[in-house]
């Protein structure tokens, strides 16, 4: 008979669980948050089981919160993560990671000639399609798809 045990990792105190991101995502998630640059302790689970999507990645980030800029940056990269922001070891709050309607600073125009492209200048990309993951750069109207797409 196999004895089976299941490893778990602390509770944080205080910090944010990221759940539900797509294992084939999951790093890169990691990289676009920079949590190798993290100086409090970070967890990263991959390939757990998920009803929702077959398995899935989680990240738990002690002591940190994340800024309306760095949600948007994940909103373009895995939309529809799961964000608890946790305080005194309990839930305070929980939302779903969705696609906004505007991003600024987030992704680089692919139109070369574009004038974000060749003055220094923020992006402003409109999303058209949240369901197809379809921006609008606000300066040349070029249409981009998210999984097209490079983070400024």
């Amino acid at each position: 008979m196999s004895e089976h045990k299941e490893l778990q990792v602390a509770a944080l105190e205080n910090g944010t669980v990221i759940d539900h991101i797509p294992t084939e995502k999951l790093f890169e998630v990691a990289k676009l948050l920079q949590l190798d640059k993290c100086t409090d302790s970070v967890s990263i689970g991959n390939n757990f089981p998920s009803k929702k999507i077959g398995k899935k990645g989680l990240i738990k980030v002690a002591g940190h919160f994340f800024t309306d800029e760095e949600i948007s940056r994940l909103s373009v990269v895995c939309p529809n993560v799961h964000l608890s922001i946790i305080r005194n070891y309990k839930v305070v709050e929980k939302k779903t990671v969705d696609l906004p309607d505007t991003l600024t600073d987030v992704v680089k125009c692919a139109n070369p000639v574009c004038i974000t492209n060749n003055e220094p200048m923020h992006t402003v990309f409109h999303v058209v399609d949240k369901v197809n993951g379809v921006l609008k750069c606000h300066y040349c109207n070029k249409e981009q798809r998210l999984d097209n797409i490079k983070l400024k």
